[in-house]
């Protein structure tokens, strides 16, 4: 246990978001039980912020973490942007001056401006905990356009700090073995590959759990969405946003309705029940047909057991191969198999290892809906398995605390 260390935790996701929830409290839940001692620094969206305030507050006094959120502003574009970046600069200044970090764990790339910048000016080693190749995505999204001077202009501006960010960190989180192994072919790096450690978005097993879900709770849950003992659910998990492909899962449930007759998709996500419903009557999909629904995070679980199936089209395109969904492990730890499509991450290659379910290529979906209708296509018994053995929260939280004694050793020895 590396008893006292104090690690400051930037991020420019809110812990009120369901991101900041599935994906950053419970690892930090977990390193503050090997000894460690955080304060995180996030930037919190204000809806989000009132309506979880007081349950995440009380989590993470429990486990003793401090938090010190400041607001999100989204407008003006960019310069809301620098004037966050600024707030959290004067923020973890402050912070540093007054408990003296001996780690600044920084996720993504804003907050990575940060962590570079402390690194320089107070010498503590910081983690560039990238996600994603944020910039390739923000393009390959669609959210900024290389004909725009301006967007072409910040581009290039954070693939340089990219470079910087591997360089100079003292060691680099990705999601995926394919980013890892894109990022070796990149000019300019001068690090030995053992500093890019890859731990995937991994899932609190205990909570995504089948075995704990109780019938009484799945037919109250049935009986409110008026899901019948014979309907066939496709299930979709989480926010559909910028890159997931709601066109082409209308079109997929669609083929798939003509052979199994029984089918309904079950969405569960806070996004907007118009813009779901809308697509699925673009494609003549009967409104009965499709099911839209809510869930805290500790009742994803229960909804995730109603599925057969869970689904999820990703945009493939060169940023992607550095994404892993959060919502592959979730599914897979309720021994549900996935439908996803090729070329994202390391998705494809997870499901074909454990036999957790079945990648579409090219659109073509005859083969995987014959497959759906006879059952097989799985292997079910190794589906939770896989998700034990490659998602596992433990797992993850052991990697950190791994990079984090290295990095304190480093420290000691210099």
């Amino acid at each position: 246990m590396e008893k006292n260390k104090k690690v400051l935790y930037i991020s420019y996701d809110g812990m009120t978001d369901p991101l900041g929830q599935s994906q950053v409290i419970p690892y930090l839940i977990g390193l503050s039980q090997k000894g460690y001692s955080f304060t995180i620094l996030s930037c919190e969206k204000k809806d989000n912020f009132l309506k979880n305030k007081v349950v995440i507050q009380n989590l993470l006094y429990a486990n003793n973490i401090a938090w010190q959120p400041v607001f999100y502003t989204k407008k003006p574009p960019i310069l809301s942007t620098i004037y966050d970046y600024n707030r959290l600069k004067g923020r973890a200044e402050a912070l540093h001056i007054e408990l003296y970090f001996d780690i600044i764990h920084c996720r993504s790339y804003i907050s990575s401006l940060i962590g570079i910048w402390m690194k320089k000016k107070y010498k503590v080693p910081f983690i560039f905990d990238m996600r994603g190749f944020w910039a390739d995505e923000r393009v390959d999204g669609g959210l900024w356009s290389l004909n725009n001077p301006v967007f072409k202009l910040i581009y290039q501006y954070f693939k340089k700090k990219e470079i910087k960010f591997l360089n100079q960190s003292a060691a680099i989180i990705c999601l995926t073995n394919s980013a890892k192994n894109e990022m070796l072919t990149w000019d300019g790096l001068n690090f030995n590959e053992k500093k890019i450690n890859v731990i995937p978005c991994c899932v609190d097993t205990e909570l995504f759990d089948p075995h704990t879900v109780l019938t009484s709770q799945q037919e109250q849950i049935k009986q409110a969405l008026k899901i019948s003992d014979d309907d066939f659910i496709i299930g979709y998990l989480g926010s559909i946003g910028t890159w997931y492909l709601l066109d082409e899962m209308m079109q997929f449930f669609g083929a798939l309705k003509k052979v199994v007759k029984n089918a309904k998709f079950l969405f569960v996500t806070q996004d907007s029940v118009l813009d779901i419903t809308l697509k699925a009557q673009k494609y003549n999909i009967d409104a009965n047909d499709v099911i839209i629904t809510p869930a805290d995070r500790s009742n994803v679980p229960v909804m995730i057991s109603l599925f057969k199936y869970g689904l999820f089209f990703i945009k493939p395109s060169y940023s992607k191969m550095a994404s892993s969904p959060t919502k592959q492990g979730e599914i897979m730890a309720m021994d549900i198999p996935v439908i996803c499509n090729f070329g994202v991450g390391d998705t494809d290659a997870i499901i074909e290892k454990y036999k957790s379910g079945l990648v579409i290529k090219n659109n073509d979906f005859t083969n995987s809906i014959q497959l759906i209708a006879e059952g097989s296509g799985y292997k079910k018994n190794s589906i939770r398995e896989g998700a034990l053995n490659y998602f596992s929260l433990n797992s993850g939280v052991q990697k950190y605390s791994d990079v984090y004694k290295q990095i304190c050793n480093a420290t000691i020895n210099e």
